[in-house]
């Protein structure tokens, strides 16, 4: 690890002591192609000295869209290094939403790489020039290819501030327009090296990015921890070749989100069905070898940590993997505490709880249960927006959370809920979703569900089937979810019992708007169109109905 402290010096110690070291390794075109921290250092220095003759003024603001990548990572590093703040904007979003954030941020540049639709999201730049990287078929008159060979290496280099801003990272909007959440140089030293003092990983690590880069658990763990720890960082091409392109990587530290790790659990479930996975799990040696095998398969052999993250994970699904020899261990932040709050670790992970506090992270709970975090790498503040950084601080410095939590007498923190997801029934009685709905989660016929019911004497739930859900006639997936209504109302207070379960017609997804880039249901969007809807459904006869 580096004695350094910003994430620019940690690059530039690791460029110097092993320039020969693989940093950046891109599947492109059916190959993988290998830049070293030397050869990476050489055009990201050569960027830098092209923004920095741009003359922009001082700590502007330039914007990055692009899928993950090694230009990813580079065009972030030479922002950085020429003394800007790096706005790095959602590859998923539309037009309208790029526009709004760039108008917002008031960005100077823009930087566009490896983009799917790239057309319809032309018209969201605005007026705002484009550096286009050639490689991912992004044409403008200047291009980071041009930048490369036409400019010398940038080496008189001017370290920011700890206090400066290194970049504004744009909320995924799960209730509402997205806010510009700044962090100065220190939080991002910080944050990285909090949580990497509780991940013990040696020198020179392999990571795995495919989770969205403007996220900050990719950016904090992945970007970031590759960079303090001199590893190297692998980019899968595509879709299509991801499973083959993990295998091939076997990362040291993987992290997914719970809608990730549903699906690896049903493509496993095609294969072998769970009746003939239970008798290889229950013959001792053909056990060992099928495990073996298959986290080689799955990519997680090397894995020392395996995380999840973004939203809760149902112990029903940890069990299971469990019984693979594979422990998920689940973590809890924010991009307003850089995603250092709370976390299990193989030596202590109780399974339904988000662990104990991190390292350098300490937290409290309000009179209302609201989760209050405070650690060395809190946000700066809200950008233009000294009302909603007023609101978001308690009279103590304490972030207030928004999610609402229990601690237990080990000191394991378990989520409830979300103070604002949290909704009133006709008899006044207010409901907390996120628990209910994890217990549903259980059936592996359900790929996503959203408890709802306002205006309605009960709850109800929506619910999207998963392949295994949908592959099932009819009648067969309502007495599956039927099943599971009967199964879960037991444990529920009588307000909380839900009355009927709705089977959507169409999948909630970040096309539709109805997810975040982060693959989280934007739960307010989801009512607003449904909302119409509940008293009918609630009236009808049926306990299962399809939309």
């Amino acid at each position: 690890m580096t004695k350094t402290n910003s994430l620019l010096q940690d690059f530039l110690h690791w460029e110097k002591a092993c320039p020969e070291k693989d940093f950046l390794r891109q599947h492109f075109n059916g190959k993988l192609e290998v830049l070293s921290y030397g050869e990476a250092g050489d055009q990201i220095r050569r960027v830098a000295k092209a923004i920095v003759d741009k003359k922009l003024p001082g700590k502007s603001k330039i914007a990055l869209m692009s899928n993950n990548c090694a230009h990813w990572i580079m065009c972030d590093l030479a922002i950085i290094m020429s003394g800007h703040i790096s706005v790095p904007i959602y590859p998923s979003l539309n037009a309208g939403s790029i526009k709004l954030i760039l108008d917002h941020s008031e960005s100077k540049l823009l930087f566009v790489g490896k983009l799917e639709n790239y057309e319809d999201k032309k018209s969201g730049f605005h007026n705002v020039p484009i550096i286009g990287i050639e490689k991912y078929g992004i044409s403008s008159s200047e291009t980071w290819e041009s930048l490369v060979d036409q400019n010398e290496r940038l080496e008189n280099i001017k370290f920011k501030a700890p206090d400066d801003l290194i970049t504004i990272i744009y909320t995924s909007g799960t209730t509402g327009n997205p806010k510009g959440v700044m962090h100065s140089v220190a939080n991002f030293s910080n944050g990285v090296r909090n949580l990497f003092h509780d991940l013990k990983l040696s020198d020179h690590p392999r990571f795995f990015s495919y989770l969205p880069l403007a996220h900050i658990a990719e950016r904090i763990g992945l970007e970031n921890g590759a960079i303090l720890k001199g590893g190297s960082i692998t980019f899968p091409e595509s879709l299509d070749t991801f499973a083959a392109n993990l295998e091939e990587t076997q990362p040291e530290l993987f992290f997914a989100v719970p809608r990730i790790w549903a699906k690896f659990q049903e493509k496993i479930l095609e294969g072998l069905p769970q009746k003939k996975l239970n008798i290889i799990l229950n013959i001792p040696f053909l056990n060992s070898l099928f495990k073996k095998k298959l986290k080689t398969k799955l990519g997680l052999s090397n894995a020392k940590y395996i995380v999840s993250g973004a939203a809760p994970l149902s112990v029903g699904i940890m069990k299971w993997y469990k019984r693979l020899d594979i422990e998920i261990l689940q973590l809890y932040g924010m991009t307003e505490d850089c995603a250092v709050s709370h976390g299990n670790l193989p030596e202590r992970n109780k399974l339904g709880t988000v662990g104990k506090f991190t390292h350098g992270a300490h937290a409290k709970l309000s009179d209302t249960g609201e989760i209050c975090v405070k650690n060395n790498c809190l946000l700066v503040g809200y950008y233009k927006d000294p009302e909603e950084t007023a609101a978001v601080f308690d009279a103590d410095g304490y972030l207030k959370t928004g999610d609402i939590g229990e601690y237990d007498h080990d000191g394991y923190l378990t989520i409830t809920g979300r103070a604002k997801d949290q909704f009133k029934t006709d008899k006044g009685k207010y409901i907390s979703p996120a628990p209910m709905e994890l217990k549903l989660s259980k059936n592996s016929d359900i790929e996503q569900v959203c408890i709802v019911g306002m205006g309605i004497p009960q709850p109800i739930v929506l619910v999207i089937p998963s392949a295994q859900g949908k592959a099932k006639t009819q009648t067969e997936l309502s007495e599956s979810l039927l099943q599971s209504l009967l199964d879960i109302n037991p444990t529920l207070e009588k307000h909380e019992k839900i009355e009927k379960a709705v089977i959507m017609k169409e999948d909630w997804s970040i096309e539709n708007g109805l997810m975040t880039p982060t693959l989280k249901i934007k739960r307010s969007q989801v009512e607003k169109i449904h909302m119409p809807m509940y008293r009918s459904w609630f009236d009808a006869e049926e306990r299962v109905l399809y939309e």
